[in-house]
């Protein structure tokens, strides 16, 4: 009997000190929950559209010829610098030269037909005024001194039309610019008989460029001539260029059923690092703010629970346990969301269209509700444009507790879930 009260009296102490070491060494003790909270800065907030698009000169002209011939001598190659006037290829001259040549023998002799039809119908006049001639033989000279003038007429048109062609085969620079593009080359025949061949494209000043950006139809509606835009070439990755929105062409192009209209960006190359062809990547600045009221969007996302009740004074509708969890899953409250669909559509002076939107304000152990306005939304921050001030103590989440986490870490969406476009993201 006692040896069976001693030993429950063994296992007691071991159970005791297997209890005492679990709690001092092996228990991870709770940690106490803590509300984080940020206050409004000022800042930079902007609504942008992304796009890709394509480098070309401003103005490019295509050089051809209105003759046919064999190209003789070239004076322009690629890259050449040219100027207006300048002579830049010339075709074989022989044949057209010869073709002159007969041309003008053509019109000397219809020049001495003239002369003997005009001592003809002299001759004829003065012998049908003596009535020494019939009136036929009278018409006869008249009719044949018309027709020598027109026989005249018509070869030194003739003339003309073969000096004109003659010219032809000199080409020249119509403008100031840079040679693009080469299609011919010595000996080869150039055929302008039913279309005028391209000779040289000739861009007229690389140093101002533009681009030829795609926009996406959801996203059209946002961008205005006169927006500031930005943009990156992948041959200078660290590199970002300024433009500006130039003009929006309103024939849209169509590809797998997507429809995008094509928006000019003007870009200065002065530097001549942009060449055309390449593949930019730009953002349009839809909508810009300085020195706005700014916090952070998962602010908009946290709503306490009853569990902060012991330690927080809580003014304002609170909600059931884990509903911290639903909103930094969700990424906005039922009263945010009630907000946004609710909010009159009453705008300020850059357009931005206000909206109704909840947060919570730490102050002391008191957390209180606020109403406030909000304008642009980036996903990382929010402008507010009334309800707060730069004092207030904005509530971003809460770490502690049993999970040890932050609840309400940022707006959360799913990767996999499709993105609509231009809907205020600065990166979209």
């Amino acid at each position: 009997m006692k040896k069976s009260y001693k030993n429950i009296i063994i296992i007691v102490a071991i159970l005791v000190v297997l209890v005492l070491i679990w709690f001092f060494f092996i228990r991870k003790p709770i940690p106490p929950v803590v509300l984080t909270t940020q206050k409004p800065t000022k800042g930079y907030i902007a609504q942008s559209v992304t796009a890709t698009g394509k480098i070309e000169p401003v103005d490019t002209v295509t050089v051809g010829t209105q003759v046919s011939g064999i190209i003789k001598f070239l004076y322009a190659d690629f890259n050449s610098k040219v100027k207006k006037g300048q002579l830049i290829a010339e075709l074989d001259k022989s044949l057209l030269q010869a073709t002159l040549d007969q041309i003008q023998g053509n019109l000397q002799n219809s020049q001495s037909q003239l002369v003997y039809a005009k001592n003809n119908f002299n001759r004829q006049d003065l012998l049908y005024k003596t009535d020494a001639i019939s009136k036929a033989d009278y018409d006869s000279a008249v009719n044949t001194l018309h027709a020598a003038q027109a026989s005249v007429v018509s070869s030194a048109a003739e003339v003309r039309l073969a000096k004109q062609n003659l010219a032809y085969a000199d080409i020249y620079s119509p403008i100031d610019g840079v040679v693009l593009n080469r299609n011919i080359s010595i000996g080869q025949t150039v055929a302008a008989s039913f279309s005028t061949p391209t000779l040289f494209v000739i861009a007229k000043d690389i140093t101002k460029m533009e681009v030829e950006a795609n926009v996406d139809e959801a996203d059209i509606g946002d961008v205005k001539a006169g927006e500031r835009a930005s943009f990156t070439v992948d041959a200078f990755i660290n590199d970002q260029f300024a433009g500006t929105v130039e003009d929006i062409r309103l024939h849209p192009s169509v590809s797998s059923n997507v429809v995008t209209y094509t928006t000019i960006i003007n870009a200065p190359n002065d530097d001549m690092k942009l060449k055309p062809g390449m593949t930019a990547n730009i953002i349009i600045y839809t909508k810009e703010v300085n020195d706005a009221l700014l916090i952070p969007a998962k602010a908009l996302s946290f709503t306490p629970d009853s569990s902060l009740m012991k330690d927080y004074e809580i003014v304002g509708k609170v909600g059931h346990k884990g509903s911290r969890k639903k909103a930094a899953t969700t990424g906005v409250t039922d009263d945010n969301a009630q907000a946004a669909h609710t909010g009159k559509s009453r705008k300020d002076s850059i357009g931005v269209t206000k909206q109704t939107a909840f947060v919570w304000v730490l102050d002391g152990k008191k957390l209180s509700r606020k109403k406030i306005q909000t304008g642009l939304n980036d996903n990382t921050q929010v402008e507010v444009l009334g309800g707060l001030t730069a004092d207030d103590a904005v509530v971003t989440g809460i770490t502690g507790g049993n999970t040890g986490t932050p609840t309400a870490t940022k707006a959360a969406t799913s990767p996999f879930m499709p993105q609509r476009r231009g809907g205020g993201g600065k990166g979209k």
